[in-house]
């Protein structure tokens, strides 16, 4: 597997294999709602990037796309992150590999700090944000909606290590 970043031209492909390798479950998870189908103006949503504001990494096997991080700027220095992995290819690190590429990018790009939503049932999901992003902050959205807020440039005290460490 290797991760490297997604360019427009290749984006379409790249989305549409992914979205395709989702199961109706793992697509509720990571759009919020049943998707059963990508629309015109989701795919130009997914695939629309220029490299600073709207980027994107792609996880591959054998150069077939398993798995996108997207991540879109929100301000001036902070910037949303989403991802999707096919299922035969979640909980073997792939995640792991994209929330770092995108963490590295976003520090590159000089975001400040990322922020994603999570359903509060998509524990695979809360489980990778406790172990990858450290000092992550989650506050209540909406009814089962997380929001995830991880500050890129963080010094993490000892208190809130043990705090996270017992979380």
């Amino acid at each position: 597997m290797r991760v490297r970043e997604l360019h427009a031209a290749e984006a379409g492909h790249a989305v549409d294999t992914v979205f395709h390798g989702l199961s109706p479950r793992s697509r509720y998870l990571r759009f919020h709602a049943p998707v059963p189908r990508l629309t015109a103006s989701m795919r130009r949503r997914l695939t629309d990037l220029d490299g600073h504001r709207k980027v994107a990494v792609v996880a591959e096997s054998h150069r077939t796309p398993i798995g996108i991080g997207r991540l879109i700027a929100t301000g001036e220095d902070t910037a949303e992150i989403s991802l999707a992995v096919v299922d035969p290819w979640q909980r073997r690190g792939v995640g792991t590999e994209l929330v770092n590429a995108l963490a590295r990018l976003a520090a590159e790009l000089r975001y400040d700090e990322l922020h994603g939503d999570v359903l509060g049932e998509n524990q695979p999901m809360l489980r990778l944000v406790a172990r990858v992003l450290p000092g992550a902050r989650l506050t209540r959205e909406e009814d089962d909606v997380l929001r995830v807020s991880y500050p890129l440039n963080y010094r993490l005290t000892h208190e809130e290590l043990v705090a996270d460490l017992r979380w």
